[in-house]
């Protein structure tokens, strides 16, 4: 399932699809394929966006229409503090002057941090998306050891797509 979304969105990139509507379905599928300490019951995953929404109403649609099971709400939040509840903290790229505070006041939460800022997973992000590189379209680098510092691990087929690092 995950290789079909990843190789559907290369594909999609060819035919001139923005970058981030691909980054917008790669991170609303994503926590399928990470295994988050999750909450009591059966509450949708929150996703939530720091800093001002690049995703444009790609995000919210998907949230809105994809009849997902387990749900996914979404959030935008100015700050850490409005990070209670988060599963998911997409840090965008004006936040890159200060991602390494931002991290480390979002440490010890079990918060699954994603960017595409350059080098996010080296800085102790735990999911980088990037444009081009080695394949074609988006990529994916995972910082396993600051994941697993949270409690949080990534199903085998997402750890087979992505590039793995060790900062």
């Amino acid at each position: 399932m995950l290789l079909s979304l990843y190789y559907a969105s290369a594909h999609a990139q060819s035919a001139a699809v923005p970058e981030y509507g691909l980054k917008a379905v790669l991170l609303h599928k994503l926590p399928e394929f990470v295994y988050l300490e999750r909450k009591p019951g059966n509450l949708p995953v929150a996703l939530c966006v720091l800093g001002a929404n690049p995703f444009g109403d790609a995000l919210d649609r998907l949230t809105r229409e994809a009849g997902d099971k387990p749900a996914r709400t979404l959030r935008q939040i100015t700050g850490t503090h409005q990070a209670g509840g988060c599963d998911v903290v997409f840090i965008e790229r004006g936040e890159s002057d200060r991602v390494e505070g931002i991290l480390q006041r979002l440490a010890n939460r079990g918060v699954l941090t994603v960017s595409d800022i350059a080098g996010f997973a080296r800085l102790g992000g735990m999911v980088e998306l990037t444009v081009g590189g080695e394949r074609a379209g988006i990529g994916i680098v995972i910082n396993r050891k600051a994941a697993r510092a949270q409690g949080i691990d990534f199903n085998a087929q997402l750890l087979r797509l992505a590039t793995l690092i060790e900062p």
